[in-house]
């Protein structure tokens, strides 16, 4: 348990990683980002993410979130997470569930580096928490498929950060567990 809540921490850094959407509209191209190498810096240039960084902090994860290890996070945007059911991202966001909400923001990591051109229709991808998720791909579009077969769109992609890569989505990705 110890280490994969160090593993979550580490990973949530890349969930938050600063995301320059308006430069990447405006271009097309991947944004990178090394606002001194650490990931949880960079989270403060997103407008898009503030109810991910609330989930990070709620769940604990915002201090631990530093290291040089790989990852790829697939980012759900405020946009996501407001498409919840009604109430649940409160519950999910009581100290009560700080386990639960730790385990679903793992669920949106993958160990390794994953630029868009690298993800492949059918290729499964096991997360820090332990579960899968399927790329779905067509044509340039790349959809990711949960556990519960539900599937999101990344919206903005190859966000290059020091200790991996950021895939911004349109839904929060839910685990069986």
């Amino acid at each position: 348990m110890k280490n994969l809540l160090f593993t979550s921490a580490l990973c949530c850094g890349l969930l938050v990683a600063g995301l320059d959407t308006a430069a990447l509209a405006q271009t097309g191209a991947p944004v990178t980002n090394q606002a001194n190498g650490n990931l949880l810096n960079m989270s403060r240039l997103s407008s898009n993410h503030n109810t991910l960084m609330k989930a990070v902090k709620a769940a604990g994860l915002d201090d631990k979130a530093r290291g040089t290890t790989k990852y790829t996070v697939f980012a759900p945007t405020d946009a996501a997470f407001n498409k919840l059911p009604s109430g649940k991202l409160d519950e999910l966001l009581k100290p009560a569930n700080k386990q639960q909400l730790a385990m679903l923001i793992s669920y949106h990591v993958v160990s390794g580096s994953y630029l868009a051109a690298n993800l492949k229709d059918g290729q499964t991808l096991t997360t820090a928490q332990g579960e899968t998720l399927t790329v779905m791909r067509q044509g340039q579009s790349i959809m990711i498929k949960d556990a519960k077969g539900n599937t999101a769109n990344v919206v903005n992609t190859d966000i290059v950060a020091s200790n991996g890569i950021v895939q911004s989505i349109d839904a929060v990705l839910m685990p069986t567990k």
